[in-house]
């Protein structure tokens, strides 16, 4: 429920009953997009890293770090944008932002969920201990770029793809080129959806003042978007030659490359419709190109 003004109407505090929803609500587990987008890119640099053959144990580690930082990732956005969610219509009503939970709650939950994740961790070496914590860093300071820096999508794409140095570090014990470029290759790819997703709340963003990768690309969003795309399909064809994959790489990068055609069908009316469900579709963009590199890892066994 909404104010004529703009903000919610306050709502009462939750019974101890009704917070474990909340909670889940509050780091989006109904909304599992934001963990597919995190994980495709993880697992690209780990069967890279790995030749094909990632352990049980780092893929385990790999994929439930992955839920795990990202919900603590949402706690903190929420508890970082509760003054500013009030005037978007699609965040009014979230957990914090209602009033449902307080705001110690949201730092509650993101610092024990990140203190799980560093749990899964602790076994591996030093290198990766250290990515994590650049890792941590990034993810905590995203929602405040929001208001100072005009690209933050591109800031977004740095901690959901720090997973890529840390697969390496895990594997390898070392931080190859490729990895940066695949690291290159998710900013490019993060500018692109998360713009579209920027796309469904310009309006509201503009009257907040808050910045998006939508407002400062303007009217050359679309065209924008579908140059992200390029440079993110550019990116992984030189990630494929430093890593030498072949065929089946090259035909998941082709099956991406159609999908981002499709997104630009979603968006080029700028409708918030096709703009969120070109956002969405993302899921596959990244599942394509994963799954051309398990066939590519299998033919070459």
């Amino acid at each position: 429920m909404t104010r004529s003004g703009g903000g919610p109407v306050p709502e009462r505090r939750a019974s101890w009953s009704e917070r474990p929803a909340l909670y889940a609500r509050l780091v989006r587990l109904d909304k599992p997009i934001g963990i597919l987008l995190l994980l495709w890119p993880t697992l690209w640099a780990l069967w890279i890293a790995s030749d094909g053959r990632p352990s049980a144990y780092l893929l385990t580690v790999f994929v439930l770090g992955t839920v795990l930082m990202r919900s603590a990732g949402c706690a903190v956005n929420d508890w970082a944008d509760r003054d500013f969610d009030r005037h978007v219509a699609r965040t009014a009503n979230r957990p914090l932002t209602s009033g449902r939970i307080a705001g110690w709650e949201a730092l509650t939950v993101a610092a024990l969920l990140a203190l799980l994740a560093l749990a899964l961790i602790l076994p591996l070496d030093g290198l990766t201990l250290a990515l994590s914590g650049v890792a941590a860093f990034v993810a905590a300071s995203y929602p405040f770029t929001k208001r100072f820096f005009a690209l933050p999508q591109a800031y977004l794409g740095i901690a959901f793809g720090f997973g890529i140095p840390m697969a390496f570090a895990a594997v390898e014990g070392r931080v190859p080129v490729v990895a940066w470029v695949l690291l290159a290759a998710n900013v490019a790819w993060a500018l692109a959806y998360d713009t579209e997703y920027a796309m469904v709340d310009r309006d509201d963003d503009l009257r907040i003042g808050i910045r998006t990768a939508a407002i400062t690309f303007g009217r050359w969003d679309v065209a924008a978007v579908m140059a992200c795309y390029a440079a993110t399909l550019g990116l992984l064809g030189v990630a494929g030659a430093l890593a030498g994959l072949g065929g089946a790489w090259l035909c998941g990068l082709a099956v991406a490359a159609a999908i981002a055609g499709y997104h630009h069908r979603l968006i080029r009316t700028r409708s918030r419709a096709g703009c969120f469900k070109a956002f969405l579709h993302n899921n596959w963009f990244g599942a394509a190109i994963f799954a051309g590199l398990v066939v590519d890892r299998l033919v070459r066994v």
